[in-house]
């Protein structure tokens, strides 16, 4: 594995180099701006490239642009915890960045309370390089908003939608193709720290139809509404006297992250029962892989994207592996998939 560490802090470049060499990974070179970083990536074609956001001469979204354009590789994101930073980053994620890591708060450069995420997101950047290239052209056929058959309304139905490592872009593809008038609230697990979630909802929102917002505590829950989880924060739901309402609670993390798809499945299957629609989009891990599995042996509807448009195969392919998933699909196909589903839960008897 060999990486190209770009940053305009000299410590910043010394600090990763240390930490990814300490783990076995080749560092070919360092740049200090965007530019050097284009010219070193034509050049050396590393597998990696760690990029930071905010530098001179020119600046890493309009670096990462060209890399993608010229020698498409897959890109860490050091990124800032800023209000204005989450909203860089998910500009990147959209770009075609595979990831990010967030440099911790303070003048002083310690990178060791990141230092594992980094070394665990680069590994993985390593082996996606072919799925970026195809989520990138897929982002360019997101196709129209899908409209459903919506009979007399029934019963109380709901759409889960997990994702982690790529989540943003395959979201972008989904949420934006759901019409408003869809008959169901759609809650989203995105693994993503406190932030970036609420960025994600307004990006989201600000292209959609259906309404998208960070989900708050003890709100009641509305259809044709998309809740994004805080992030940091599991989410829950409860329902009392027919009233769904949001439960935003802290707490361990569940697989290793917080929010937690597991956990929010629970609590929709109990408020829901069978009339859930459950996603599992790309994600390193298992999160998920229960929740899926707890929705479809209640007589829930699932559905996993499909490898080839996923950037990493990790839940999707765990939620498959333990009987979770009804269907799988491409990601682009999944917004069909959910009207559908919809429409079948709704008629059910």
């Amino acid at each position: 594995m060999r990486v190209l560490v770009v940053d305009d802090s000299a410590l910043v470049r010394m600090a990763v180099t240390d930490i990814l060499s300490k783990a076995g990974i080749e560092v070919v070179d360092t740049a200090k701006n965007g530019k050097e970083a284009v010219e070193k990536a034509l050049k050396l074609k590393p597998d990696v490239i760690t990029l930071d956001i905010n530098m001179p001469e020119m600046d890493g979204l309009t670096a990462l642009k060209l890399i993608m354009e010229k020698q498409p590789t897959p890109v860490v994101m050091l990124s800032s915890l800023t209000k204005e930073g989450a909203r860089e980053t998910l500009e990147a994620l959209k770009i075609g960045a595979v990831d990010f890591v967030t440099k911790p708060d303070g003048a002083l450069v310690d990178l060791s309370s990141v230092a594992q995420e980094l070394i665990n997101k680069v590994q993985m950047a390593a082996s996606t390089s072919l799925n970026v290239l195809r989520l990138q052209n897929l982002k360019k056929i997101r196709g129209e908003v899908v409209r459903g058959n919506w009979r007399k309304k029934t019963k109380d139905v709901c759409v889960l939608i997990g994702s982690s490592t790529g989540g943003p872009s395959a979201l972008e593809m989904i949420i934006p193709r759901l019409p408003a008038d869809i008959p169901a609230p759609i809650f989203v697990v995105q693994h993503m720290p406190p932030g970036f979630t609420k960025q994600l909802a307004e990006r989201l929102n600000s292209i959609s139809e259906v309404e998208v917002k960070e989900a708050e505590n003890n709100e009641r829950v509305r259809d044709g509404v998309v809740y994004i989880a805080p992030g940091g924060y599991h989410m829950k739901v409860r329902k009392a006297a027919n009233v769904v309402r949001i439960k935003v609670v802290d707490g361990e993390p569940v697989n290793a992250v917080k929010p937690s798809v597991d956990v929010t499945a629970d609590s929709v299957v109990q408020a829901y029962g069978g009339n859930v629609v459950g996603v599992i989009l790309t994600g390193m891990g298992e999160d998920g892989a229960y929740g899926m599995k707890l929705i479809k042996d209640r007589g829930g509807l699932t559905v996993a994207s499909s490898e080839d448009t996923c950037v990493v195969f990790g839940m999707p392919k765990a939620a498959i592996e333990i009987g979770g998933i009804t269907s799988v699909k491409p990601v682009f196909e999944i917004a069909e998939e959910i009207v559908r589903f919809l429409e079948v839960k709704l008629n059910e008897r």
